[in-house]
């Protein structure tokens, strides 16, 4: 082996020979074990959160697999329809100057497909680096023609049924993309706004007397008014209002209910009026308590309109410019007013409340048009300003702004015709197959955020206004009417159509997450009774974010148990969110994205910075940013290897729903991997030219060499019971602690003394022999599902050693059985034997540190105190000793109190005691030791005076004046163990 560990090196080569040799195949013998890879984006790189998901399916796929299950890990890509064809346009816009409609709808799709034949690989490459063992023979695609026929059987048959419907809904609108979007697309962002407080004149004139009360019912304030008042983020939609609601317990606007008031924008001549209703949304601590309802713009507007039977008036077209098709603004206001006076007008599609000079502007210009208009004609709020003047009531505060995720433009809830599945009857199944056991949530929490969700649901959306997608399987004849079915010519036959009648298919696709709610059953070929299909479904488990419980989870129970009568999977495991070091999210707005590639080859710090910085949205924070990142990674990252990094993610899959990633975590675990390489050369060194005991020889088992096998069986028991209990956390934690701690810094310690001592028996050595490659062996299987790479280079070595493989290369440690702890294996005695040995060899050990004694120089130790089992222990393990704790002689003292001055340290009820007479110079310690104690009490006079200062103690922050008391306590507890050495050099 080589002398250092370099994964570079063997991490390509061994994926690339694992490939080849078809390992990642189902075997077809054994249980069935399957697992669904979350489709990532075609379009997609790889970040933290697939790099530790990926890293979690991969634990588990190759661990079922040592186990002898029949796995298979299906992988496939998402087609991903807004990200792709935005990704495509500005290819082409780039390349030719053309928009997708220059090339016309066929040629883009051709131009879309062309992209991803060249360079819709990226990510399943990046996957590869991450050591991902699936079956990449079947790897599928949402858009390929097998899973495209599972999507259009579905919709089908889900139309026939009643459960898919078209219908005007109001919708997530993205104005730059001109389609609808899921909520997932949609962020959330607080950004500075505007309050602005309006006043509704009432119809006629007419007047009443507004009071306010405060808790204990005094009236506060009392006037006559002859408006209502409102406020609202967004003036230019007030256009579209259809009435104002107060919550019915609002004694203040009892007399208005059931009253007309006027809406304070258009034209004078035509201004309309609206309805004030009662419902219970309005919150009459909130504001005035009065609400607006503006149902075609406002999602719970939409929902009292929809309560009320308001009429929702779209303002608004496709690019979120006001509208300018439909009637007159005069005409409109007309309609409305009929309306609002209790009128059945029927379908106002038509009617367009935007007056003609407004017509055609962007909304955020129409909004300050409104405000001035309104502000002009006093009918805005007031407040008494500083200079004593009346000035429009706007507050400047924070609000939540939805942008779209992939456009970055505001998005309006927009009234529009799509596509909708009716869930009711798919989400009663999907709530029973959690309630009574058929699918579990790891941990179960999570079943609570499910059933909420599940227990909520709104039909859903699923058509989109794009180019690239499933086109939805529905024709339309010249007077709208529409014709589902899986085909035109099916369409033609199925509502025995004239052939003269032409037809046109729906130009939407439908939301990827339609498509990929079906990914369990669609990718092992149904609508076919296939037999991979009768093998691996329902699959194992789903491994999942918890933040896509409701978008992807739900979807797919629903979908699956409608079409297949069985749960999607098993079980679900949820993991947290990969987030920085302070638990902050990884964005390229905050700077703080890690690429896991960069960790696994590293990256110099000029290339960081420029993938930090470059191509911002906000420009204005990249000098910020890369400040940080030159504090962060003064030198850039190093490598680390896949090995480190996978380890790393696993140690931190606790059950919480953060996962703070720890660079320190990172660089510890690529040292674990270096502590495993430099054990198996060693052990290599002593066992590759010598008799390992694969014949049947006669070996002699030291008793480290019992010990550890014992220790083994309860490590393999460990790490099987947390893995089952998906606690990847406790698994490598246990593996860490038996490798580091046991085998590397006791066990190959104690080999030691019987390998390289010329008096020991052919037996003994055999048999040391024998259990390091073991071990060892057993050791690289344990860690092979959490570490692949290094474990199969060096397994490769160690099997034959270890009988476990020929030495031709020809096998994998991928496909060796999984180590299973025997229980007649386990040795106590042992055990309490070793930890005896190991605590004298530390007690000599920390007394030599104490007391400044070199390293090297041999010592006399007594023992005393003691019982039967200390005297036995002694006699059985003089050699052990004193190799391991550098003696010259150990001995037992019958006589305590014969005892010299000596250094103690105590073992249970033993004393180990190491006489300090000859082993220093005892004045030049004393010397030494009163000079810390110097050092020591001028620091704790410093900080005795900080903390003496109250000025000081005013008005630092808590943590700091807290700080500073642990450097005293820390300080004083040094000099007393100082002072401890120093009495007792100094009565030698």
């Amino acid at each position: 082996m080589d002398k250092t560990y370099q994964p570079e090196q063997i991490e390509r080569r061994w994926y690339q020979r694992w490939e080849a040799d078809h390992r990642f195949a189902p075997s077809g013998e054994g249980a069935p074990y399957s697992i669904m890879i979350p489709p990532p984006n075609v379009t997609g790189s790889l970040h933290m959160g697939h790099a530790f998901q990926d890293t979690i399916m991969d634990t588990l796929v190759r661990w079922r697999r040592m186990q002898g299950h029949n796995t298979l890990w299906q992988i496939g890509t998402d087609h991903a329809g807004i990200a792709t064809q935005m990704l495509v346009e500005r290819k082409l816009a780039a390349e030719t100057g053309q928009s997708r409609h220059d090339l016309g709808r066929d040629a883009f799709i051709d131009k879309v497909w062309e992209w991803k034949a060249e360079s819709g690989d990226h990510i399943t490459r990046q996957l590869r680096r991450m050591g991902a063992s699936v079956d990449w023979s079947r790897e599928r695609f949402t858009m390929d023609d097998g899973f495209y026929k599972a999507v259009q059987e579905v919709f089908v048959r889900l139309f026939d049924e009643g459960v898919i419907y078209r219908g005007k809904r109001l919708v997530n609108w993205d104005p730059k993309l001109e389609t609808a979007i899921s909520d997932l697309e949609v962020e959330n962002v607080e950004i500075d706004g505007h309050m602005w407080h309006f006043k509704y004149p009432l119809a006629g004139g007419e007047t009443y007397e507004y009071i306010e009360k405060d808790r204990d019912g005094n009236v506060t304030l009392r006037e006559t008014r002859d408006y209502i008042s409102i406020a609202t983020t967004r003036p230019e939609t007030m256009l579209g209002d259809g009435a104002v609601a107060v919550h019915p317990s609002d004694e203040r606007y009892a007399p208005l209910v059931g009253k007309l008031c006027e809406i304070p924008v258009g034209p004078k001549e035509h201004r309309r009026l609206i309805p004030i209703i009662t419902d219970d949304y309005p919150d009459p601590d909130f504001g005035s308590g009065a609400v607006k309802i503006t149902g075609a713009h406002d999602f719970n507007d939409y929902a009292v309109a929809q309560r009320n039977g308001i009429p929702l008036y779209n303002l608004m077209d496709r690019k979120a410019r006001m509208r300018t098709d439909g009637l007159s603004y005069e005409a409109s206001a007309e309609f409305a007013t009929r309306a609002a006076r209790g009128e059945d007008v029927g379908d106002v599609s038509d009617v367009n409340l935007v007056p003609e000079s407004l017509r055609g502007l962007d909304r955020f210009e129409a909004r300050q048009r409104v405000v001035e208009a309104i502000t002009a004609e006093g009918l805005a709020v007031t407040q008494q300003g500083e200079d004593g003047t009346a000035q429009p009531l706007v507050e400047n505060k924070k609000i939540m702004q939805p942008f779209g995720d992939r456009s970055q433009v505001v998005i309006e809830p927009y009234l529009t015709d799509q596509w909708f599945v009716a869930v009711e009857s798919l989400a009663k199944p999907a709530i029973e197959a959690v309630e009574n056991g058929d699918i579990q949530f790891v941990p179960r929490n999570y079943e609570n955020m499910y059933f909420a969700w599940m227990r909520d649901l709104q039909d859903w959306c699923i058509s989109r206004q794009l180019w690239w997608g499933h086109r939805i399987p529905a024709w339309y004849d010249p007077e709208g009417n529409v014709f589902v079915a899986r085909t035109e010519a099916e369409a033609r036959e199925k509502y025995d159509l004239p052939p003269g009648i032409p037809l046109n298919q729906d130009e939407d696709v439908l939301d990827t997450w339609f498509s990929s709610g079906l990914w369990t059953f669609g990718t092992l070929g149904w609508p076919e009774d296939t037999p991979e299909l009768a093998t691996f479904h329902p699959t194992s488990v789903l491994v999942t974010g918890f933040d896509i419980i409701f978008f992807w989870v739900a979807r797919m129970i629903m979908m699956t148990l409608k079409f297949t009568g069985e749960v999607p999977f098993r079980r679900v495991y949820v993991h947290g969110l990969v987030r920085d070091a302070q638990g902050q999210k990884m964005s390229k707005s905050k700077g703080n994205v890690l690429d896991p590639i960069d960790l696994i080859d590293g990256i110099d710090l000029d290339t960081l910075m420029d993938k930090r910085t470059g191509n911002m949205m906000q420009p204005q924070k990249a000098k910020a940013i890369a400040k940080a990142t030159r504090n962060e990674f003064p030198d850039g990252i190093e490598p680390h290897g896949t090995d480190a990094l996978r380890y790393t993610f696993l140690s931190l899959a606790t059950t919480g729903r953060d996962v703070k990633f720890d660079m320190g975590r990172l660089d510890g675990f690529r040292n674990f991997c270096n502590k495993l390489w430099n054990a198996s050369r060693y052990v290599l060194m002593n066992t590759e030219e010598a008799d390992v005991g694969l014949t049947d020889s006669d070996i002699e088992l030291s008793l480290a060499d019992r010990w550890i096998v014992s220790t083994l069986q309860q490590t393999e028991a460990q790490v099987t019971r947390a893995l089952e209990e998906f606690r990847f956390d406790h698994a490598s934690q246990a593996l860490y602690e038996f490798v580091w701690n046991e085998y590397c810094d006791w066990y190959l310690e104690l080999s030691k003394p019987v390998l390289w001592d010329e008096n020991a028996s052919d037996e003994a050595k055999r048999g040391t022999r024998r259990t390091l490659v073991r071990v060892l062996e057993a050791i690289l299987r344990l860690a092979h599902p959490m570490m692949p790479f290094i474990t199969e280079e060096i397994w490769q070595r160690v099997a034959p050693l270890a009988g476990k493989a020929k030495d031709d290369g020809n096998e994998s440690i991928m496909n060796q059985p999984w180590p299973r702890s025997e229980m007649d294996k386990i040795d106590e005695q042992a055990e309490r034997d070793i930890e005896w040995l190991k605590g004298v060899i530390v007690a000599v050990r920390n007394v030599r540190a104490e007391m400044n004694i070199a390293p090297g120089k041999l010592l006399d130790v007594l023992l005393t105190k003691g019982g039967e089992s200390d005297h036995r222990r002694l006699e059985n393990n003089r050699h052990f000793l004193a190799k391991l704790a550098k003696l010259q002689s150990v001995e037992w003292l019958d006589n305590p109190a014969q005892a010299p001055l000596s250094a103690t340290q105590r073992v249970g009820d033993m004393e180990v005691l190491v006489p300090m007479a000859d082993l220093i110079d005892k004045e030049t310690e004393l010397a030494r030791l009163t000079k810390e104690m110097d050092k020591q009490d001028k620091f704790i006079t410093g900080v005795e005076r900080k903390l003496s200062n109250e000025s000081f103690i005013a008005k630092a922050p808590a943590e700091v004046v807290d700080k500073e008391r642990a450097k005293l306590a820390e300080a004083q507890a040094n000099r007393a163990v100082l002072a401890d050495q120093h009495a007792k050099i100094n009565a030698l």
